[in-house]
């Protein structure tokens, strides 16, 4: 038998994974103890390596619906950062993301006994929007929360050519806001049933910034969002992963991402 001698990069490695597992089930076993996973089908894993490419190898082998992350801030920013391998997965993981940032309530909806806030429902009548809008509906049914649908129009609309006062610009922008009322009414159809009413907003403004004055105003449980495939899934000035990395990091509340 020959025995090899490990290096001491090994011997850390090995001890940070095996304390890597301590901490897991002894949060398990917290968990199991508080009563949050009664009736919960689970297992831990703990992994080596890269986080997302470990991760992305999980989501593949146990075909994952929805990853759960967590985020942070820095002290002294006053605008939220996505932690680096948060934003990884937010970025590139294919299935369902839903994030939680620091401030976001303490308690999940779901295990506390105050009753559930409104989900808000972003699009921008886009494929990948329309393809999140049957987990907002379902999600809203299960949670029995009231969904609020939200379109944001830019504030600069189109206008006849010629002279242009006030009133003109009031009258065009009303329009707008209707016409896009309406076709946020028809995203519902007769078909879709709801438990509760839902009810359809449109604002004009940018729309990051108005998805987050909204949804604070609401005191909204979770934003839901639907996400392109694209190429560009790196650059965060490339749109509409810039609206939704804008949202992801500022929150005040759950954001869930749903890629078409």
């Amino acid at each position: 038998m020959i025995e090899l001698e490990r290096s001491g990069a090994t011997d850390a490695c090995g001890a940070a994974c095996q304390a890597a597992w301590r901490d897991a089930h002894q949060l398990e076993h917290e968990l199991m103890e508080s009563g949050v996973l009664a009736g919960v089908r689970h297992e831990v894993i703990v992994r080596q390596g890269e986080v997302w490419e470990e991760l992305d190898k999980v989501i593949r082998q146990e075909q994952v619906d929805l990853v759960v992350i967590g985020t942070h801030g820095r002290v002294g920013i006053r605008k939220l950062i996505l932690g680096s391998v948060a934003e990884h997965i937010f970025r590139h993981a294919d299935c369902m993301v839903l994030t939680v940032g620091p401030g976001a309530p303490p308690e999940a909806p779901i295990d506390s006994h105050r009753s559930i806030r409104p989900f808000l429902f972003a699009t921008d009548f886009g494929t990948a929007s329309l393809h999140a809008l049957p987990f907002a509906i379902s999600s809203a049914n299960r949670f029995g929360a009231k969904l609020i649908l939200l379109y944001v129009a830019p504030e600069v609309v189109p206008v006849q050519d010629g002279w242009i006062t006030a009133s003109d610009v009031i009258c065009a922008r009303e329009n707008a806001r209707l016409t896009n009322l309406r076709r946020l009414e028809e995203l519902l159809g007769h078909d879709i049933e709801l438990k509760i009413t839902p009810e359809c907003r449109v604002e004009l403004g940018e729309p990051d910034e108005m998805i987050l004055h909204t949804a604070a105003s609401l005191n909204a449980d979770v934003i839901i969002m639907g996400l392109h495939r694209s190429a560009h899934i790196d650059a965060a000035s490339h749109m509409p992963w810039a609206t939704a990395y804008s949202v992801v990091r500022r929150a005040n509340c759950s954001v869930l991402t749903v890629r078409s």
